[in-house]
């Protein structure tokens, strides 16, 4: 692989990343709003979100040229 196929990787993971990200803050959002739900579930939910919040800043950042100041 080269480094132009390990970046357009990382590309595509991040997008996925995000999208799941975004995905489960909605999930979070309608099971507040409805009322009916696990405080676990709820923990285990936002849990996970901020897992994924790590992956992302962890993608970016390889994604990010190193700049020498």
């Amino acid at each position: 692989m080269t480094v132009v196929d390990d970046q357009e990787a990382l590309r595509q993971q991040l997008a996925e990343l995000k999208t799941e990200h975004r995905d489960l803050d909605l999930a979070i959002d309608a099971l507040v709003t409805s009322g009916n739900f696990n405080g676990l579930q709820l923990q285990r939910m936002k849990k996970r979100k901020l897992i994924l919040k790590d992956q992302i800043f962890k993608a970016e950042s390889a994604l990010l040229p190193d700049i020498i100041a």
